[in-house]
């Protein structure tokens, strides 16, 4: 027996989601099938996953990690050797041993996710399943001040929509950007966990400081009063991407998170 560390790309705009469903086909339940056929282990399942994104939301990086008796495949070709059984819109883009105890969710650090605003007066199809499009300017600088409040540990309840499972709402987030690229902006967050939408929910509210629609004074009110009105609108999730999972040499996440059921992409 042997543990084998994935890294996966997918496009979620197919699929109900990363985990599996009764009545829904997702990203999981591909991988699963494809793992299956090329280890010809008929029970095979992933052990853990990094996240659980929701539908619609997309991944450059995210993380799996399977339990295999197939010694015969080495590391080097399982990408090439599981891709061969996906579909178009998800690939494995590394893989790599790891210890027996390893967990994809319990020994992250972090995690990077980025959100993706198309701002122009017309949309466009090249962009429109990855790219929230606003069709009016925005003061970026605005945003960034906003910005600049959410970094650092706070309680980010205001920041959470309802259903979430976390018994937590205090996360910390390390790094929050914003970067324009012609009419793309995106908006990068990295922190140690996150709670359901939070990361479309921080988008919301930043677009809306950058439309004048949101004041500073009420993002710093969100944060202090954990009340969900202060805050901006859930943004839909196509311009929501699973960025990259950070990790150490063992078990990353504090004692406190290490049991939370959080992830800002699923409820459940």
């Amino acid at each position: 027996m042997q543990s084998v560390k994935l890294t996966i790309a997918y496009d979620g705009t197919a699929y109900a989601g990363f985990q599996r469903q009764p009545n829904a086909v997702t990203v999981q339940e591909r991988l699963e099938e494809a793992l299956r056929a090329v280890t010809g282990e008929p029970d095979l399942r992933i052990a853990s996953a990094a996240g659980r994104t929701d539908a619609g939301v997309h991944a450059r990086g995210q993380v799996v990690h399977v339990r295999t008796q197939s010694t015969n495949i080495p590391i080097d070709r399982w990408p090439a050797a599981v891709n061969s059984r996906l579909p178009d819109d998800i690939a494995v883009v590394g893989a790599a041993l790891v210890p027996p105890e390893f967990h994809a969710r319990y020994w992250a650090r972090e995690k990077r996710y980025r959100y993706t605003f198309h701002i122009s007066p017309y949309p466009s199809p090249l962009t429109r399943l990855y790219a929230y499009h606003w069709h009016r300017p925005v003061d970026v600088a605005a945003m960034r001040r906003a910005a600049e409040l959410l970094v650092g540990r706070h309680d980010f309840a205001a920041f959470r929509a309802t259903g979430g499972s976390a018994r937590t709402t205090v996360r910390t987030i390390t790094r929050l950007t914003l970067t324009q690229d012609g009419p793309l902006l995106y908006l990068d967050v990295t922190a140690d966990g996150f709670l359901y939408n939070m990361v479309r929910i921080i988008a919301g509210t930043l677009l809306e400081v950058g439309a004048a629609r949101r004041t500073l004074a009420e993002v710093r009110k969100a944060l202090e009063t954990g009340e969900r009105r202060y805050a901006g609108r859930t943004l839909p999730p196509h311009g929501l991407c699973l960025e990259e999972v950070i990790y150490g040499d063992g078990p990353g996440r504090p004692p406190w998170l290490a049991q939370d059921a959080d992830d800002e992409e699923s409820s459940s």
